[in-house]
């Protein structure tokens, strides 16, 4: 399996992985994936994430029990982006927040 991985990690070590809600299409965060956590995630059919700040891998959930069922993993065209569509139990972000992105900086709508 690691060499089917190796297109994904050609330009970097870590790759943004893009987590959606799979029912609403809402994004629920954005976090980092190295090969180790996309492989964890794959088989344990949870996401689990590279924590750049302590250099450590992760469980979504794990201690707030707020997991991530991974419906499916997409790749990008170039190969350097991944989108997770999830089922979410709880909410996504550490604030309590549904989505962390919930910051509304502008909206011209």
């Amino acid at each position: 399996m690691d060499d089917e991985l190796e297109r994904y990690f050609r330009k970097s070590d870590l790759i943004p992985a893009i987590i959606q809600e799979e029912s609403t299409g809402e994004v629920l965060m954005l976090a980092y994936m190295n090969r180790e956590s996309l492989v964890k995630s794959m088989q344990t059919g949870y996401t689990w994430f590279y924590s750049r700040s302590r250099n450590t891998l992760w469980n979504k959930g794990e201690t707030s029990g707020n997991t991530q069922k991974i419906v499916s993993i997409h790749a990008d065209c170039d190969d350097d982006t991944l989108l997770v569509k999830v089922h979410q139990k709880g909410p996504a972000c550490h604030t309590g927040s549904r989505s962390c992105f919930f910051k509304k900086i502008i909206h011209n709508g």
